[in-house]
């Protein structure tokens, strides 16, 4: 993003994006939250800690990754192996009510869940060279969203064997799928979009920039 703060510390219609998208979460028609962890960098922790949510907040020290972020947010959780926990970026400030309700019923008889964008686009595989190998079929290609979602015991499970293992996920499910787990993609619209360019903050409250 450039500008020496980190993209989910700038300002977002008046509080810092990441704080934003938590409270996106204690929308009406969202799911009723139990608690929040964070993971954030060290020379935040105090500024996060004196956020109030009216939830329990657990805080913690981010890892060099975004998978040892996880890691560390997920050990802070007290230990309750039933409880769906949700992975989200923080820098996703629109999370559609709807599909993440979906998502978290889907539990029932999935081992996972997450958000995917169905793609719009023609997409090619090609090899080193550049060489176009086949056509992709579209209608079975998503982008992939957060949150993503699983029970406790599992994600903590999921994580521990990639760590043992030295295997470093592109998201969080792509951990479960290794396992042989069966994860529901729930469609969620292009409005819950990663802020990852200077472009994306465009979509700013009252025109931030």
């Amino acid at each position: 993003m450039g500008g020496g703060v980190p993209k989910q510390f700038r300002d977002w219609g008046g509080v810092p994006l990441l704080k934003a998208t938590v409270e996106a979460f204690l929308a009406s028609g969202m799911p009723l939250l139990r608690g929040i962890a964070l993971a954030v960098p060290s020379d935040r922790i105090r500024e996060v800690r004196s956020w109030s949510f009216g939830l329990p907040l657990w805080v913690v020290e981010g890892g060099a990754t975004r998978q040892a972020s996880v890691i560390a947010a997920l050990a802070a959780i007290p230990v309750q192996p039933d409880a769906p926990v949700m992975i989200h970026d923080g820098v996703r400030p629109f999370p559609p009510a709807a599909p993440i309700q979906q998502a978290l019923q889907a539990l029932v008889a999935f081992d996972g869940a997450m958000l995917g964008e169905a793609s719009t686009d023609t997409l090619k595989r090609v090899d080193g060279q550049g060489l176009i190998l086949l056509t992709e079929p579209r209608e079975t290609i998503f982008r992939a969203q957060t949150p993503q979602i699983a029970l406790l015991s599992i994600w903590r499970k999921a994580f521990e064997q990639a760590r043992r293992s030295g295997f470093v996920g592109t998201d969080d499910v792509s951990l479960l799928e290794r396992m042989g787990l069966r994860v529901k993609l729930v469609v969620s619209p292009p409005s819950n979009v990663k802020l990852t360019t200077p472009e994306d903050w465009k979509c700013a409250p009252d025109g931030l920039v």
